[in-house]
């Protein structure tokens, strides 16, 4: 830990702390959906020679005929339906001299693919071919005459689901690319966080590395969740530098678990001059009972660094005229969230001598009065401290895409004493979620 201090300002910032983020991710099948629609348009296949295939005397053109649809499987994998609309032209006939008659027909061609992630953040899927249903079988028309080619199609549609599958795969690919998005909230990271403008406290955080989890497929999403390892720092007096901004998204690590909970700590700084404010508020021109009924008033407070405790120094006038010193450690009372004041010692500067049975009363009633009614609020810190985690957990990063987070806890785990301030350190539960509710590759 290192403390600047001079005449105008002081300046405190704490040691790094290694902490992570766990940030679930859900993708909407639909999405996905969308992106194979997208780049699969209109024309997908023609062969327009009627001599090739050992002269087969065929021709065919095929068009995506409505909207590809997605259905999550077991075992993380989608079925991948096409809808196809088919022209094919078919000659009959011997030595040169062929009859040729057109047709049209429908079929939905159908894939099976398993997703993944590459290291690199581009998603790669595994499409393999499972079949085919005909919405229109293929009829050939002559002179009154049916002849069904649906065994000449079929041959062909095989060997072209093969020829889809390596499609739908680098289609996919080349579209799909989060990591322009996860950059940017990689660099936001990199953003100091004030968590307290009254009391002058910052968080940097700095990003180290990546980890993921395997991908999973739901009915409706497709989920996995990425780690950020990070460093946590606390500035209090001054706004901390960024962190250095990356303009290449770093690799991840593939884990098969993550925590969905993370744990950060801050800090909140109370200025010796606020706490004598709020003793002020609290104690001045209190009055209590001697036990001969005569009474002492509190005409002053001021609330003071005492090495490793923290001292009040109280002038009373009445029946006890003089000042006294009390010191205590402080610690936080999580019921009254405030800081208090426990094993105090007291110590005494008067004039006029009391009886000795007088003084040990004394003693007693003012040290009982510290110690049970005496107390630093930090309510307003803590839900300062939650409000401020909260803006910037929960932002949406680019159009779409939506970071969403929730305070689970927050609570003072430390006060640390300075010779100006009273430090209390903060610990904070928390989780975030990456939402995708549209993709704009």
């Amino acid at each position: 830990m290192a403390v600047k201090t001079d005449a105008q300002e002081a300046v405190y910032y704490f040691p790094k702390i290694e902490t992570h983020v766990t940030v679930p991710v859900s993708i909407p099948v639909g999405e996905i959906s969308s992106l194979i629609n997208k780049s699969v348009t209109g024309l997908i296949y023609e062969d327009d020679s009627f001599t090739d295939n050992d002269n087969d005397q065929f021709k065919v053109k095929v068009f995506k005929n409505g909207n590809i649809k997605l259905t999550a499987l077991k075992d993380n994998r989608l079925l991948i339906e096409i809808p196809l609309n088919i022209y094919a032209e078919k000659g009959y006939g011997a030595l040169g001299h062929y009859m040729y008659q057109q047709t049209e027909f429908g079929v939905i061609m159908k894939f099976i693919t398993a997703i993944k992630f590459n290291t690199n953040w581009t998603i790669a899927t595994q499409t393999a071919a499972n079949g085919f249903e005909w919405t229109d079988k293929p009829v050939l028309s002559f002179g009154g005459v049916k002849i069904p080619i649906t065994p000449l199609v079929e041959s062909s549609l095989k060997e072209q689901q093969k020829d889809f599958s390596s499609m739908i795969d680098q289609k996919i690919s080349e579209s799909f690319d989060l990591k322009p998005y996860l950059l940017g909230i990689w660099n936001q990271f990199a953003m100091p966080i004030q968590i307290s403008e009254e009391y002058d406290t910052w968080l940097k955080l700095t990003p180290k590395s990546l980890n993921m989890t395997p991908v999973k497929i739901y009915s409706n999403l497709i989920k996995t969740n990425i780690g950020i390892n990070l460093n946590s720092e606390t500035y209090i007096g001054q706004i901390p530098n960024p962190s250095p901004m990356v303009l290449k998204f770093p690799d991840f690590t593939l884990k098969q678990d993550l925590a969905q909970d993370f744990n950060l700590k801050t800090t909140a700084n109370i200025s010796y001059d606020k706490a004598t404010a709020l003793a002020r508020n609290q104690f001045l021109g209190y009055e209590f009972e001697m036990s001969d009924k005569k009474k002492v008033k509190v005409e002053n407070i001021s609330v003071y660094s005492a090495k490793q405790a923290v001292g009040l120094e109280i002038v009373t006038s009445g029946a006890v005229k003089g000042t006294m010193e009390i010191k205590g450690f402080p610690y936080y009372d999580p019921v009254q969230r405030k800081i208090r004041l426990r094993d105090t010692e007291f110590k005494f500067k008067t004039k006029n001598l009391l009886h000795k049975t007088a003084l040990l009363f004394f003693k007693g009633k003012i040290r009982r009065m510290i110690e049970e009614e005496y107390g630093i609020p930090l309510a307003e810190i803590e839900d300062s401290s939650k409000k401020s985690l909260l803006e910037s957990f929960n932002k949406e990063y680019y159009p779409g895409i939506f970071l969403k987070g929730r305070v689970i806890d927050l609570s003072p785990s430390q006060i640390l004493l300075f010779n100006g301030f009273i430090t209390v350190v903060i610990d904070t539960k928390a989780n975030l979620k990456l939402e995708i509710k549209e993709l704009n590759f």
